[in-house]
């Protein structure tokens, strides 16, 4: 069972209303029941002050129906939430000791709500990503990485506990190197040997992190460890051939986001060779193949041609890998529709017969405009 601060939660608490989770003290003492009420704000600070904690699980079950609010609004405002999102992770990530671990754990909560509301919207971050990396590349490639994990284990059916650590250790697993991998995606030269140390050491340097931010959760901590070992014992750090499922899952998603990111000495690959690289590296793995059926083929936020000649954005993943619903963006003669129109690409006549860059685009695609187009609004 793991806990997470109330304080991290507070933004879910109404006060004078049923509390949708039940609410611990240090000791993992029941205080108040789930359906109880925090009657005033005093009440509630003094529940902060004894360091009051919450169960992930009960929490995440919160998450599930917590749409009192137009399911229409809460899509609408998908840009600008994962814009916010995208800030609090990057404060997560650089935060002292003392305020990591509650800085994750809410912008956790931020993140998977908005994966929950939208997942095919989730994919398209990772997908379109901008040239050059759009900021920061150590903390967007977190994000990436920590998305990828959380589709995957969604795909194979983990419990949300499951999803959230798996969300957790992918986003903290290069903790140690962050800053290093920025100037690494802009570097052209050959690895330094204070660089390649620091790359062979980041795991026992992340781990270090955690633990002096109070996480100790056993699995987190070994994944993020374990992430860079190869079953032929010629990984890092210690030289592994066997590891557990998550550490395994963190690698894959490493490996298949920073693909889709381009580098000084690399264009970025699409989400197809991305896939078929890490079915080339880990053809037997089923946690490979969960990874690569999460994103499909064609994931979401793709550009594609169509065999009638339309051009159109991918929306969803269909029955089959490379079979998505596709929202057409021009006629058959290339010409801009004013009214999008959606295309099942399992119909021969709209079978995707090319992946187009996203510079093809015959209408500039703004985060609000792909938005819209995803979530049909």
């Amino acid at each position: 069972m793991r806990f997470c601060s109330l304080s991290s939660v507070k933004n879910r608490i109404t006060l004078g209303q049923p509390l949708p989770f039940s609410v611990r003290d240090a000791e993992r003492m029941l205080l108040l029941a789930r359906g109880q009420v925090i009657a005033d704000n005093e009440q509630l600070m003094a529940l902060l002050a004894r360091g009051a904690l919450v169960d992930v699980a009960e929490l995440a079950d919160a998450m599930k129906p917590a749409r009192s609010e137009s399911q229409a609004d809460r899509l609408a405002r998908l840009p600008a939430e994962w814009d916010r999102g995208t800030q609090d992770v990057r404060k997560a990530l650089t935060a002292a000791p003392d305020r990591m671990a509650e800085a994750l754990d809410s912008a956790t909560e931020l993140m998977l709500s908005l994966i929950h509301c939208s997942p095919e919207m989730a994919l398209s971050q990772v997908v379109r990503q901008t040239e050059g990396g759009g900021g920061h590349y150590g903390m967007t490639h977190s994000l990436h990485a920590a998305t990828a994990c959380q589709a995957a284990a969604r795909y194979l059916g983990w419990s949300a506990e499951e999803q959230r650590r798996a969300f957790q250790a992918a986003l903290t697993m290069n903790l140690g190197m962050l800053d290093l991998q920025a100037r690494l995606s802009t570097q052209i030269s050959p690895l330094t040997p204070m660089q390649r140390e620091a790359i062979h050491e980041h795991p026992i340097r992340s781990v270090e992190m955690l633990e002096a931010a109070g996480i100790y959760d056993a699995d987190w901590l070994d994944a993020v460890l374990h992430h860079h070992e190869v079953p032929d014992g010629s990984g890092y750090p210690i030289g592994l051939s066997e590891v557990g499922e998550l550490a395994e899952m963190l690698r894959f998603a490493d490996v298949y986001t920073a693909r889709l990111s381009s580098r000084a000495n690399r264009p970025a690959m699409s989400a197809q060779q991305a896939g078929r690289e890490l079915h080339q590296m880990a053809a037997q793995s089923p946690l490979a193949a969960a990874l690569i059926k999460a994103f499909g083929i064609f994931p979401p936020g793709s550009l594609v041609r169509l065999a009638s000649g339309e051009v159109g954005l991918v929306v969803r993943n269909g029955d089959k890998a490379h079979r998505p619903m596709v929202s057409a963006l021009t006629n058959a003669a290339g010409e801009p529709r004013q009214m999008p129109v959606m295309r099942d690409s399992s119909r021969q006549e709209h079978a995707v017969v090319a992946l187009l860059p996203a510079q093809a685009a015959p209408i500039r695609l703004s985060d609000e405009r792909v938005a819209s187009l995803i979530t049909g609004l």
